[in-house]
């Protein structure tokens, strides 16, 4: 008997390489593109690993749990690392990279998250990029959040390595991952000696075996159900017109935390300024007094599929995540996660208003 997921022809390098090349359309880049066989924490470490030496010197922006990861590897590589901390409720400013240039010149390497979907904050990448483009430093990039939800142009914003994931705003398998890799960036792995070689993290790997060979044989067979996932990914995606996907993106976001205002009950959005927030995911302040992981087991108990999440780690007792990305961009879930929200916290004696937070809601759905 056949079945649909497993009697599939092989996957030709003539599609892997197309498929490249979607990817490479999607960023708007001329860069080579990797895809990796992994979700995107392979690509993300390949990356540092490839590029990051004893002789780096690092400039690594925190807004989140991954910026705190990304420091942890660039170390682990021997580099000196200059973290330059926010409050996980605010975004980064350029201002703020001047300064640490101004303060530490030597920074060659500079690590940054688009949009961190667990602190619900994005920064502005294109005017980091105009500043660390003045100081000649190589730019990292995770995109892995913000693909799909809003606009990732890693040319234009002088990236040199970004890395997307398919799992999160294109709605896809997380078994997948791609980066975009500049000339520069090829060349400081070509000249790092620690870089990672004959090894599943090694970048130059692929580009020496596969990219250099101008894309005819595959250096191993690939992750085929993952392959066709991301295809279907970017088709829909292509089909749909990129703009308007972010669009849903961004009114769901606008929607989710005008809701939650109107809601009451004490619940407000844990990114203080609008402009900071991630169109990838809203995420929310408990009320004092309530424990936001107690709140969102109870909001699940009347809908187990709505994509609320309490925060991570140490943030599991205050912050709520509405994770409304990919197929979960929609009116339909946005209402069902407001409502789910105040019955939660009605029951624990909170005042709330469902009816002015599905009113406030539908007026900043924009598309």
């Amino acid at each position: 008997m056949t079945h649909p997921f497993l009697d599939l022809p092989p996957l030709s390098a003539a599609r892997f390489a197309a498929i490249e090349d979607r990817v490479a359309r999607l960023l708007g880049t001329a860069h080579d593109v990797v895809i990796a066989q992994g979700e995107a924490l392979l690509p993300l470490e390949g990356a540092i690993r490839g590029t990051a030496g004893p002789d780096t010197v690092a400039l690594n922006v925190i807004t989140g749990p991954y910026g705190q990861t990304f420091g942890d590897w660039l170390r682990d590589c021997g580099a000196t690392v200059h973290d330059l901390a926010v409050p996980f409720d605010e975004a980064v400013t350029a201002e703020r990279v001047r300064e640490a240039f101004a303060e530490h010149p030597e920074i060659g390497f500079v690590s940054l998250v688009h949009a961190e979907a667990a602190t619900g904050n994005t920064n502005p990448v294109a005017e980091i990029g105009e500043v660390v483009r003045e100081h000649g430093a190589l730019f990292y990039l995770d995109a892995v959040a913000s693909v799909g939800a809003e606009p990732v142009l890693p040319d234009a914003w002088g990236v040199d390595l970004c890395v997307i994931g398919a799992q999160k705003a294109m709605g896809g398998p997380a078994g997948v991952s791609a980066v975009s890799v500049s000339e520069r960036a090829w060349t400081r792995m070509a000249a790092n000696p620690t870089a990672p070689r004959r090894s599943y993290l090694s970048l130059l790997d692929w580009k020496e075996r596969w990219i250099d060979g101008g894309r005819k044989v595959l250096p191993h067979a690939p992750a085929q159900l993952e392959m066709l996932g991301l295809e279907a990914c970017l088709e829909r995606l292509e089909e749909a017109g990129p703009h308007k996907v972010m669009a849903r993106h961004a009114s769901a976001a606008a929607a989710t935390r005008a809701g939650a205002l109107a809601l009451g009950g004490g619940l407000e959005p844990y990114v203080r300024a609008a402009r900071d927030a991630a169109p990838v995911a809203t995420t929310l302040r408990a009320p004092a007094g309530v424990d936001a992981s107690e709140l969102v087991a109870r909001a699940l108990e009347s809908d187990p599929a709505l994509p609320l999440a309490a925060g991570g780690g140490a943030l599991a007792k205050e912050m709520i995540r509405v994770n409304h990305y990919g197929p979960a961009a929609t009116r339909g879930v946005v209402h069902g996660a407001l409502a789910a929200l105040g019955v939660a916290l009605a029951e624990k004696g909170r005042a709330t208003d469902p009816g002015s937070a599905r009113r406030a809601a539908e007026d900043a759905w924009t598309v």
